[in-house]
């Protein structure tokens, strides 16, 4: 969605979010150009197909797609109704949904989702609650999920440390305490946490301080305030920020939708 489309098509959707991620119901405004961020995307097109494409290669017409961590995509809504859920990529759900798709930019086949396509529709006319919102969002994930649970653990030390920046202060959160919080040199955790994670530390805090962020527009600070509380220097920074992971500004993508938060789905539908 450019930001010229976005002021003649309004993205104003229903947003339920949660620390470490989002879904989000509503009209397309567009087209969102190139842009990567650290969540696993969801796209259903819930009024007929979208468009998506990794990087240069050939759009992709589809009813459904995902997007995986940190693969740099392109976006057309084409002005359908839609539901985009974003997943956390360090949690259980996402482990799996990220072992099970083949391809950064992925068409899903029709059959995988279609017994839980009635609940996104009905979704932003019936605004369900938490627990029934848990339910719908953990359907489409597991729906998409192949085999049990992945077996390998991620490294001990590393849910140690994602647990304190989680718990900490995101504003201020540097590598050398991170890496003393496990006991481990700043150059060692740095090429574990690439290695586990798949991004630097420093780009991952920046993912957590715009999820910070969007908490704080949820509790209905503007946009100075959620950039201070977020740790960015002024709301140019975050502006610049969200648009690199995003592709558009907070303003354009949040600044209609209303927004609730809820608690994590995957635990509560559990």
């Amino acid at each position: 969605m450019s930001e010229a489309a976005a002021s003649s098509k309004t993205w104003a959707p229903l947003v339920y979010f949660w620390d470490g991620g989002w879904i989000g119901v509503g009209r397309s405004g567009g087209h969102v150009p190139p842009h990567a961020h650290h969540a696993i995307q969801i796209t259903v097109g819930l009024s007929g197909p979208v468009r998506m494409r990794h990087e240069n290669e050939e759009w992709l017409d589809v009813g459904a797609g995902v997007v995986l961590p940190d693969a740099v995509h392109e976006f057309h809504g084409m002005s359908q109704n839609l539901a985009m859920i974003f997943v956390d990529p360090e949690c259980t759900e996402g482990r799996w949904l990220r072992d099970s798709v083949p391809a950064p930019v992925y068409a899903v086949p029709p059959e995988r989702l279609a017994e839980h396509v009635p609940a996104l529709v009905a979704f932003e006319r019936e605004r369900p609650s938490a627990e029934a919102a848990a339910r719908i969002i953990t359907g489409v994930v597991r729906g998409l999920s192949v085999g049990p649970p992945p077996l390998r653990k991620m490294d001990p030390r590393v849910v140690q440390a994602l647990q304190v920046i989680r718990n900490g202060d995101v504003r201020s959160m540097p590598l050398e305490d991170a890496a003393k919080s496990v006991y481990l040199s700043p150059s060692r955790f740095a090429h574990l946490f690439k290695e586990e994670i798949g991004v630097p530390f420093r780009r991952y805090m920046l993912w957590r301080k715009l999820s910070r962020a969007m908490e704080e527009f949820g509790r209905g600070a503007n946009l100075t305030n959620a950039a201070h509380a977020a740790g960015f220097t002024d709301s140019a920074h975050l502006t610049r920020t969200w648009r690199q992971m995003w592709g558009i500004s907070p303003t354009t993508m949040v600044g209609s939708a209303r927004l609730y938060e809820i608690p994590a789905p995957f635990e509560l539908a559990t």
